[in-house]
């Protein structure tokens, strides 16, 4: 079968006689992928970022979507020629979190796939059918590959964590990334109001038309004092942030009393100072977001199929794989890159 491979840092291959999974166990499925959304998890498995073991080659890709070609035995929620959106994290489905439908804090997860193991950017995956979330119907296979991270993540983040509520004032960072974009059409989408921070003029007018209703050019103004202008000096009711030490005190500033900061992620860097004073006085709450569970996914399929759909910059063919975590790397991106097999 065809499957991109990883042999070593940055070094990145399609090979078309990778063997195939084995036909599907009892409770397993063996999928045919028709797509699969980049994530700067894929730029940090290139780049050879692993965080743990890992035996090279592996197939790349964390996030996609595919059609069952076969059921095991015992598999009967799901059949043939069905779409569904895999979860890439390898968890338990025993632990306590599991049981409780939080597998993203699942106590023996095993690893990430595209990560640590074979991910999605291959011909067929087998995988338990319990870890496949099934597509509606009219959500493209573009759009639905952005759902096991990219809208998995955001509602986990904006819903489960930073309880955000309609009319609430949400401060988004990097609003031309992927979770970024869809962090913006989902808050708009319950009536918030929206900042959203840039790194140039050409995404400034891009993020004005994907709906934020103010945009500031972190390299052109302060972000934190423009958020404190436009509530009067209140701030903000709520902190998207992915960034990390390059906006972590600037985010804490723009906190109104009482704020959320909801973070899942540090591309910028994974240390930086906190005022502990201000974190009690303001009375500041300060939430980490890891990942989304297999409720997420869903929830997140259901809101493409209400017509939120994730903000597509390119679709690419499986050769072009590389230009892709290239031009992610170098944030040349306004949404999601996506590539298809």
């Amino acid at each position: 079968m065809r499957a991109l491979q990883l042999f070593a840092d940055r070094d990145l291959r399609l090979r078309d006689d990778a063997p195939p999974p084995s036909a599907p166990g009892p409770g397993e499925v063996r999928l045919a992928m028709r797509a699969v959304a980049l994530n700067h998890i894929d730029v940090w498995g290139w780049r050879g970022m692993a965080f743990a073991k890992r035996t090279l080659p592996i197939s790349v890709g964390a996030e996609g979507v595919g059609v069952v070609e076969s059921v095991g035995e015992g598999v009967s929620a799901l059949r043939p020629g069905q779409r569904v959106v895999p979860y890439g994290g390898m968890v338990c489905g025993t632990c306590r979190a599991c049981r409780e439908g939080r597998e993203n804090l699942c106590e023996n997860v095993s690893g990430v796939r595209g990560f640590h193991f074979d991910g999605f950017a291959q011909g067929l995956v087998s995988l338990p059918a319990r870890l496949c979330v099934p597509v509606p119907d009219g959500v493209s296979d573009e759009d639905a590959a952005c759902a096991g991270i990219t809208f998995g993540t955001v509602q986990h983040m904006l819903f489960d964590n930073a309880r955000l509520e309609p009319g609430e004032v949400v401060l988004i960072h990097a609003a031309g990334s992927g979770i970024g974009s869809a962090a913006v059409r989902m808050a708009k989408a319950i009536g918030c109001t929206v900042i959203g921070t840039v790194g140039s003029e050409e995404k400034a007018g891009k993020a004005r038309e994907l709906g934020c209703d103010h945009v500031v050019n972190y390299n052109v103004d302060r972000f934190e004092s423009v958020a404190r202008r436009l509530t009067g000096k209140r701030g903000v009711d709520v902190v998207f942030e992915h960034v990390g030490a390059a906006t972590w005190q600037g985010s804490l500033l723009s906190l109104r009393m009482g704020g959320r900061l909801v973070s899942c992620g540090s591309t910028s860097g994974v240390s930086a100072e906190t005022n502990l004073m201000m974190l009690f006085q303001r009375q500041l709450r300060l939430i980490g977001s890891f990942g989304c569970n297999l409720r997420n996914v869903g929830e997140g399929l259901a809101k493409m199929a209400e017509g939120i759909r994730p903000v597509v910059d390119t679709v690419l063919p499986l050769e072009r794989f590389g230009e892709g975590l290239a031009r992610l790397e170098s944030r040349n991106v306004f949404g999601k890159i996506i590539v298809t097999l």
